[in-house]
Parts: C-alpha cells; structure tokens; sequence
C-alpha cells in the first residue's frame, strides 16, 4: 500500500514538471513571435509639409561674399584757411551745393585793412621804380656820349636793381593780403550735398577749422575684406550683387584690389564702385554683397541643407512611393546667395526630398506627412 502510493506521488510530479516547462516554452514562443511582428512592422516618420521640397532647376551664381559700408567716391570737408570771426553759415545738412557757391562768411575787416596796406607798399615800391629806370634810361644815353663815367652809370643800374626787387616784394605782398582776404570768403569745392555744419555764426575759427563736410553721392564705393586665399579669384571689372539695408539692390563692379594685407584681419581690402544717379544710396549705409565670379543656368539644384555627408559620400534623403530611401548625389557648385548647391548626378529634378538635416533616418520608413 506505502508503494503504491510513493509511486502516484511520483508519476503527479512528473506531470506537473512537464506542464511547467510546456508552459514556458509557449510563453518563450508567443514573445519571439511578437519580437517578430515588431521588426517586421515598417516604422513610421513624420514630417512637415515644409521638411519637404522638390528638386528644380535654377540659376546658380558663384560669388564671393562681400560686406562693408558705402562711402562717398568724392567728398571734402571744408577748413578754414584764415582765422577769424565766422559771421554768416549760408548752408544746413541735407542742403545741395554747386561747386563755388559761397557757404561761409568770416569777418574781412582785418585783411581788408591789410591788402590796403599792401598796396600802398606796392605803389610806393612803384614809383621809386620809375623815378630808377628814367634815371637809368637818362643817364645811359650820357655814357654813351662820354659825359659820365662807366663808373657812375653801374651805380644808376644798381639803384635800378633794388627799385625793381622792391616793386616785386610789393606785389608779392599786395598779392598774399588779396588772397587771404579772398579765404574769407569760403565756397564749395564740389558738387553735392551737406552731410555736416560744424560752426555757427559768430564762433572764432583758425586755420585748419573743420566748417563744413560736402559728399558727391553720384558715386559711391563700398570697401570690403576679402580673405587671402580667395583674393586670386577676384579681378578687377567683375560684377559685384549688392543689398542695401533699407535700398533694395544695386549692381556695381570692382575697380581696385588693395596690394597690401590688412594686418591683424590677414585679409586683403577690394573696392566696388556703385553708380548712384537716382540718388537711393546715402553715404554710411551698410550694404551686403556677392563678387560674381561665374554663374550656372538651369542646373538641378536642392536646398545646401538637404545634403548630407558621410566622409567623401553625399546623399540626401528622397521620398519615393511613400517611403524613405537614401539617394547618393554627386554635388558642383554653391551659391551662397540663395542657399542652393547643384546636383550634377543622382537626382532628377521634381524628386521630393527632405529639406531640412532631422538627423539619422531610417530608410525604408513610411513617411507621414502632418500639419504644424
């Protein structure tokens, strides 16, 4: 009977062993199973609709980034070339100027009373020069005859001389009193505009005194740093793009590359001149530019930050029958002017890419498009 019952003891055991294990192995089963749906399911990227663009074709420009401020190609300021008191400013900022037209009036009564000294001088210097040279005139005829010595006649000559020096130290004179007098008069060199006044009525001024500043804005250069390295591919004729921070955009060429390096920037200085008839541009604006150094026309193109790289390899990512796939693209040249980069192989235009760099994507995703 203790057999018996030992044995059923063991043979219950046993069953349950066999039904564990079956149990885990069908557990293990439906959790590879799962794993294998899982990996199976393709994954879904989302994307909105402005992650997307197109590939087309456009005309690409190589240029060479410029930036400076525009500055006036002929331009004075004005100094004061006599001291004295400045009794009339005839100009404001802003106003227009012709060349000659009085703008400033200093006090004359000084070099007025001046130049009438100096020409006392000059016409007292003149009459002991006539009364010298008919002494001269008389006495060369005695000489001839015999009736006064050689002696005597060198010393009319020299009285001659020194009358004649005399006279021409006058005029001299008369002629620096007439010119200052004339400074105080003060005009416009040029034609153009007044960009600043720096006197008013009835201040002291000396020579070298700042008056006026005068800019011709016909004309307008704009002076840019340009790096070592690209300075060779830049010369002088070439066609320069231009935006003006509150003009618009303007079309210039260069005209002059600096020789020597800027020290500290270790770049090299260029000049592009502006024509500026409709008179748009003003003297100081800050203008942003491109030296055009060879342009491309209807090349296939994406957005610069659609390419992406791994080592010497470009791709981009496309989306094709609704999924994501990766593209190899061969890539030419670059305008930084619009943000493009040519595609010379890879890609065709109307292909729809991924605009923007989201980081590593799967290919083979499902793409999902969604509003913002």
């Amino acid at each position: 009977m203790k057999r018996n019952k030992k044995i059923l003891i063991a043979v219950l055991g046993a069953v349950a062993v066999l039904s564990a294990t079956a149990a885990v192995r069908k557990a293990g089963s439906a959790r590879q199973a799962h794993a294998s749906a899982q990996a199976a399911a393709p994954s879904v990227v989302e994307f909105l609709q402005s992650d997307l663009v197109q590939a087309g074709t456009h005309d690409l420009r190589v240029a060479l980034p410029l930036s400076g401020s525009l500055r006036a190609l002929n331009q004075a300021s004005v100094k004061a070339k006599v001291s004295g008191e400045v009794q009339q400013v005839l100009v404001r900022e802003g106003e227009a100027v012709r060349a000659g037209q009085v703008i400033v009036r200093i006090d004359p009564t000084e070099y007025e009373a001046k130049v009438a000294q100096a020409r006392g001088q000059m016409l007292a210097a003149r009459g002991q020069f006539e009364n010298s040279r008919q002494t001269w005139e008389r006495n060369r005829e005695l000489v001839g005859k015999g009736f006064i010595s050689k002696t005597a006649f060198d010393n009319y000559q020299s009285n001659l001389d020194v009358a004649r020096a005399n006279l021409d130290a006058a005029q001299g004179g008369l002629a620096v009193a007439q010119k200052a007098l004339n400074d105080t008069v003060v005009k416009a060199p040029l034609d153009g505009m007044v960009a600043a006044r720096a006197v008013q009525p009835g201040e002291k001024v000396s020579p070298d005194t700042r008056l006026i500043d005068v800019v011709d804005l016909r004309v307008l250069e704009l002076e840019a740093p340009v790096p070592m390295a690209d300075v060779a591919r830049a010369s002088v004729g070439q066609s320069v793009q231009l935006n003006v921070e509150g003009a618009g955009q303007f079309t210039g060429a260069l005209v002059r590359i600096n020789p020597a390096v800027s020290q500290g920037t270790r770049s090299i200085m260029v000049y592009v001149r502006v024509q500026n008839g409709d008179g748009k541009l003003r003297a100081g604006m800050f203008a942003r530019g491109a030296l055009v150094l060879g342009e491309r026309s209807g090349v296939v193109s994406v957005p610069a930050s659609a390419v992406r790289s791994d080592g010497d390899r470009a791709f981009v990512y496309v989306v094709e029958n609704g999924l994501l796939a990766e593209r190899a693209v061969q890539t030419g040249v670059r305008d930084d002017g619009s943000g493009l980069v040519e595609i010379t192989s890879g890609l065709v235009a109307g292909t729809e890419i991924v605009r923007n760099n989201l980081g590593t994507l799967r290919s083979g995703s499902q793409v999902r498009r969604v509003k913002a």
